[in-house]
């Protein structure tokens, strides 16, 4: 006997278990020797084989049937070798189709893995896209600003060159106005057709070809551009020419220098002429000319500043509102007010509206000074004494019959203390500083 166990579909299970049923019947049937037409149907209840089915919980059919031994009678089954063979095609194909449906089931598992590295992929590109969008608009910003910064720099480039160009030109007039000056009066020269600058534009005559450059003192150099202390050469009606120190630093610039003291290279014991017309160097120690000093406060109002240094190396400053001197008529009697500064006042009040001696002109008090100078009975203050290193002098080491140093009073409260260093200097009470 043998166990056939199948498994399967219901309707195809069902027709099979209608051929197993009448296979079992005929083996039946044949085991009992044969039988005649009117007892097939009790045949059909031998006990020829037995077959049961069986629903599976994963709604299969289980059949289960069995089979007589084959080979042991002498007549077998028509159709069981059909109906095995028939089973057995059935459950090769039925595992074909397992394999199949297992490699679709593989296939469909690669192609959505796939798909997976495909979204992957195009959400990578996408957020690499914004990326670039991102970069792009952040250069395209970038490149922009530069271009503006370029624009920006090559017309400040362009602008700087303009106002070079004009400088070297405006250098060359001053120079060429410098050497024309020292030969004759004529303060009108050709000026290099160039755009000025705004803070020299009123200084062109009309029509842009002439500058007027008459320089009557300092301040009118400093308002013409010279902004360097030095020697310069100054112009004074009617054609007369002159070189002065100018200080284009103490206190804004603008000052016109007529003495100096500083190192006593230069006697200051000196008679009336020379005291007139002037002596020294203007870059070094000096009297500028008491014609020339009447000439300068002439032509407006002047203020004077003096500055004084003692051998301790302490600076200290007078200031006057006003000053001014007589012609030589006059006797270039003083005229000097208004006092403020740093050290008390030891000259305007006591040599104010006073005459200016020498020792040749029988003034006593300017043959014991040994200098000329504006002096009443003496004086309180001689910043054109007798230099005296180290400041400190006696009368009897010196032989004097009173003192004759660089004096001011009122630093040390003596007459016999002599400054390192002086220097008179003079500009316009209007003077105003201009931006640099």
């Amino acid at each position: 006997v043998g166990l056939l166990h199948l498994e399967g579909p219901p309707g195809l299970l069902r027709s099979m278990n209608t051929q197993i049923t009448q296979l079992i019947t005929v083996i039946q049937i044949d085991r009992a020797g044969g039988v005649d037409s009117n007892t097939n149907q009790t045949l059909n209840q031998t006990h020829c084989g037995e077959y049961s089915s069986q629903l599976m919980p994963n709604g299969h059919c289980r059949l289960m049937a069995t089979l007589p031994r084959v080979g042991t009678t002498e007549k077998r089954c028509p159709d069981m070798f059909r109906c095995t063979d028939e089973i057995s095609f059935w459950l090769q194909e039925n595992q074909n189709r397992k394999q199949q449906l297992e490699e679709l089931r593989e296939t469909m598992s690669e192609l959505q893995e796939e798909v997976r590295n495909h979204r992957h992929r195009v959400k990578a590109l996408e957020m690499q896209g914004e990326d670039s969008i991102r970069l792009n608009s952040t250069m395209g910003h970038r490149l922009h600003f530069l271009e503006l910064r370029h624009a920006e720099a090559d017309t400040l480039l362009q602008v700087h060159a303009a106002l070079l160009y004009e400088l070297q030109a405006q250098l060359r007039n001053l120079s060429a106005t410098m050497q024309h000056m020292s030969r004759s009066s004529s303060c009108t020269i050709n000026v290099i057709k160039a755009t000025p600058p705004l803070s020299m534009r009123n200084t062109l005559a009309q029509g842009g070809q002439y500058l007027s450059f008459c320089p009557s003192d300092c301040t009118s150099l400093y308002h013409n551009g010279v902004r360097r202390s030095g020697v310069y050469t100054i112009v004074m009606s009617p054609g007369t020419t002159f070189p002065v120190y100018c200080d284009m630093e103490t206190d804004g610039g603008g000052w016109t220098v007529f003495q100096r003291r500083r190192d006593g290279s230069v006697s200051f014991n000196r008679g009336w002429a020379e005291y007139r017309d002037g002596f020294g160097e203007a870059q070094g120690e000096h009297w500028l000319g008491n014609h020339h000093v009447h000439l300068l406060t002439s032509q407006g109002h002047y203020s004077l500043r003096i500055d004084m240094q003692d051998w301790s190396h302490a600076h200290r400053h007078a200031l006057y509102q006003s000053f001014r001197i007589d012609d030589e008529e006059n006797q270039y009697r003083l005229h000097v007010s208004g006092f403020s500064g740093t050290v008390e006042d030891s000259f305007g009040w006591y040599h104010d509206q006073h005459g200016f001696s020498t020792p040749d002109t029988g003034n006593i008090c300017a043959e014991i000074s040994h200098a000329g100078w504006w002096f009443h009975q003496c004086f309180y203050t001689n910043l054109n004494g007798v230099y005296y290193k180290g400041g400190r002098y006696s009368l009897r080491a010196h032989n004097l019959l009173g003192p004759d140093g660089i004096v001011w009073f009122s630093w040390k409260d003596s007459d016999f203390y002599s400054l390192k260093g002086v220097t008179m200097m003079i500009r316009p009470q209007s003077f105003r500083r201009l931006s640099p």
